[in-house]
């Protein structure tokens, strides 16, 4: 054990700095991994869909995100109509 105050702070600041680092390099791992993994699997999908016929996953997405008129004619409805009041007595 060292006698002076910078020998203790610097004895007692090391096992935290090797720790932070071996867990950041752990989740860099990780993220890495997870990264490699998701393109893989993105390019192995985009092969079985070219067999299959199927178009690009992209096209197919934004072709079902196009907005219908359904939501407008139902917003253009009273409010009354579509839920009754609980003091509304006719209904």
């Amino acid at each position: 054990m060292p006698e002076s105050w910078w020998g203790n702070a610097i004895f007692s600041l090391i096992p935290t700095i090797v720790l932070g680092l071996i867990f950041w390099m752990v989740l860099r791992m990780i993220i890495r991994g997870d990264r490699t993994a998701r393109l893989e699997y993105d390019r192995i999908e985009a092969e079985e869909r070219a067999k299959a016929g199927l178009p690009p996953r992209g096209s197919a997405d934004a072709s079902a995100a196009a907005p219908s008129t359904a939501p407008a004619a139902q917003a253009a409805e009273p409010a009354s109509a579509s839920s009754p009041s609980p003091d509304d007595p006719a209904r």
